[in-house]
Order: C-alpha cells, then structure tokens, then sequence
C-alpha cells in the first residue's frame, strides 16, 4: 500500500488522477449534453422534465451522481494546486521563456481557465440542481391524448391543498380514458425564466468559452498522461478532443440560453 501512496502523491500520480477525473468529466457532459437537447423539444417542456425526474430519482443515476460532484471538486481544487505547486516550484522565470512558441495559450491557462468554470458550476448548481432539490420549482399539468399524442400543459397552485392533496412525488401519470394526466415538477420553466436574464446567458457563454479551451488541452493531454497516445491514434484522439469537446459540446451548451434569451 505504501507505494500506492507514494504514486499518487508524486507530480506523475497527481497527473494521472487528474486525467482520470477529467476524462470521467468528459463522460458526464456527453450524457448531460443529450439530455438537455430535450429542452428544444416542442412539447411544451415534458420531455426534459422527465429527463429531470429520472436523473434525480434513478438510484443508479443518484449515485453516480454522488461520484460526479466529488470528481468535480476534487478536479478543480487539484488544477488550482497543481498551478501553485508549478509557480512555486519555479519562482524565478526563465529569461528565454517564450511561452506562445512552446505551448498553446490553454495549456498556459489551464488554472484560470478551470476556475471560471468551477464559478460557473457552482451558479448553475444553486439556480437549477439546488432549487430542483430543495427550492420552489413550480409543477405542471400536461394532458396528452393518448391516439396522437397532442397535448396541453397548465401551471398548478401548489397551494391548492385539496388537488395536491398525498402528492409528494414528482412525476404521477393518470390515466383517464382516452387521455393521460401528467403531473410534472417542471424544471423547464424554471430553465425559461432563468435564460431571461442577460447576466445568466452572458455567464454560461463565457464559461461555455473556457470550457472549450480547456477541452481543446485537457481531452488529449489527459490521453498523453495514460501513456495511450500513439501515432495511429493521435488523429483520432485529436478529432475527439477539438472537434466533439472542443467544439461541438461548448456551442450545444451555449446554444441552450441562448435560444431561450432570444424567444
């Protein structure tokens, strides 16, 4: 066991957690990501409510869950102390450092970098997770019919005791003949009026920015620490990295307040 832990507590060990961790993180937003595609959906938020409960009551999901937020941290706070470690260990700069010519501008800011999007976590977590979990999210009443699945969706008063009366749950389906009642927590809503302010659209663009920059340098700096980059795969793992968590994950994250700002 000592050497376990003389491993992980080496700059190499450290590394490798750190590559483990980010590429545990890279999962997670690929899941995240189709889920949320749900809120372009036309149907009035169902779907991504639903996508909601099933994330928040799944026992698997939770757990899994409950790993994510430790990653996350433990992700964070190891790159900020890495960065110091690094600064401290060379108080002194080089004299004939030119760092543009031997590094990309991400690599050089991974801390910074790292830290707006931990900001970003953390306003995203009280606004959405926190309030879902513990605050007032409002339910709603969508009744679909059951032969062409149309429906219609109506807010309900909460405090309407005698309706909500027994209702802890957050999703309950009634069936009622030739029509579905469905009772929802609705978290869409409270995503639509949350992308209506302008400083919450401008905080998730700018974190969505750093977060790309930051997958531009970790995905296939991640793959070089495990030792798995290898001619034959570098342009596969290039491709991964720039052009899917680089590229494509930041703009369908950014894409989400914007489309609800604009509407």
């Amino acid at each position: 066991m000592n050497w376990i832990t003389k491993m992980f507590s080496s700059s190499l060990g450290q590394k490798l957690i750190m590559a483990l961790t980010g590429l545990f993180l890279c999962s997670f937003l690929i899941i995240h990501m189709v889920g949320n595609l749900q809120l372009f959906k036309h149907d009035a938020g169902l779907a991504f409510n639903k996508y909601a409960v099933f994330m928040t009551t799944n026992p698997l999901i939770k757990t899994t869950s409950y790993l994510l937020y430790a990653a996350i941290l433990f992700h964070a706070f190891k790159g900020i102390a890495l960065v110091f470690q690094n600064k401290k260990a060379r108080p002194v700069k080089y004299q004939a450092f030119d760092g543009k010519a031997n590094s990309h501008w991400s690599s050089r800011n991974m801390g910074v970098l790292g830290t707006i999007i931990l900001v970003f976590v953390v306003v995203h977590m009280s606004n959405f997770w926190w309030q879902y979990k513990f605050g007032h999210v409002p339910y709603t009443k969508y009744t679909v019919n059951v032969g062409d699945n149309s429906l219609s969706s109506i807010p309900i008063d909460v405090t309407n005791e005698d309706y909500m009366k027994g209702f802890t749950e957050k999703l309950v389906v009634r069936p009622l003949g030739q029509v579905d009642e469905i009772i929802v927590k609705d978290l869409y809503r409270s995503v639509e009026l949350g992308f209506k302010e302008l400083w919450l659209v401008a905080l998730y663009i700018i974190a969505m920015a750093a977060l790309s920059f930051h997958l531009y340098h970790g995905f296939k700096s991640a793959f070089q620490t495990l030792g798995l980059n290898h001619k034959k795969y570098n342009g596969a793992i290039n491709f991964i990295g720039i052009g899917v968590f680089a590229i494509l994950i930041p703009i369908g994250f950014a894409a989400m307040p914007l489309y609800f700002f604009i509407k």
